[in-house]
């Protein structure tokens, strides 16, 4: 299986405490994801109180065309106010590896997602990867980045 690795960064201008409670919360995954895909958090909202190792979450999407699918992802390691790691149990990718970090600088938290995922089928999903797997991904983070931007207000300039 050939696999692929991403590295998104943001800098947001909210203390660590207030970024850790806004992304280790799955209810507000759809706040951060475009329209068309179609993002809903299936689980049961009060299994979401809390996020902890083991804790299952489960969705539908509709990554392309209108096909809806069901994911299901584990929250395989945490530590609070330092990163989270989610693993697809079921759906669309054959592997998916998703490291959430934190880390507070000055004037806020620097974010950072690292994303390793493999597709199915072979050469057919290295295909599927150059023509639009990849590139929905990285519209799926900018549109992230944009949005957080909208929430939170865009990072200053720190000059010394």
């Amino acid at each position: 299986m050939k696999s692929y690795h991403l590295i998104f960064k943001q800098k947001l201008p909210i203390s660590i405490r207030e970024t850790w409670d806004f992304f280790s919360s799955p209810m507000n995954l759809a706040q951060i994801t475009p329209k068309e895909i179609s993002f809903k958090v299936t689980s049961a909202p009060n299994h979401l109180d809390e996020m902890y190792p083991g804790m299952i979450i489960t969705y539908k999407i509709s990554p392309i065309a209108g096909i809806n699918l069901d994911w299901m992802t584990e929250i395989t390691q945490i530590r609070k106010e330092e990163y989270f790691i989610d693993e697809q149990r079921f759906g669309p990718y054959k592997f998916w590896h998703h490291q959430h970090h934190f880390k507070a600088v000055e004037g806020g938290t620097e974010m950072t997602d690292i994303l390793t995922y493999g597709l199915p089928m072979g050469i057919l999903g290295r295909i599927a990867n150059k023509i639009f797997v990849a590139d929905k991904l990285q519209q799926i983070f900018n549109f992230r980045k944009e949005k957080v931007i909208e929430l939170f207000g865009t990072y200053p300039k720190i000059t010394k």
